[in-house]
């Protein structure tokens, strides 16, 4: 990426999969509350989220704050 644009602190890169991905595997593959996910980026870092049901993300997120 950063061969192609030049990217400053606080640049965003939003990466994923089209939507319905995981429902195409046998079986799907989907996350599931629990599940973690991290990504990490060589000399800059990782990120981690936890993935929570739909009715505790409001906890979730205050907890992390």
């Amino acid at each position: 990426m950063s061969r192609t644009f030049t990217l400053n602190p606080g640049d965003l890169l939003a990466t994923g999969t089209p939507s319905g991905v995981g429902y195409a595997r046998t079986p799907p593959w989907l996350l599931h509350p629990g599940d973690v996910v991290e990504v990490e980026v060589e000399r800059l870092g990782t990120v981690t989220n936890r993935i929570v049901d739909n009715a505790n993300r409001h906890l979730a997120a205050a907890t992390t704050r």
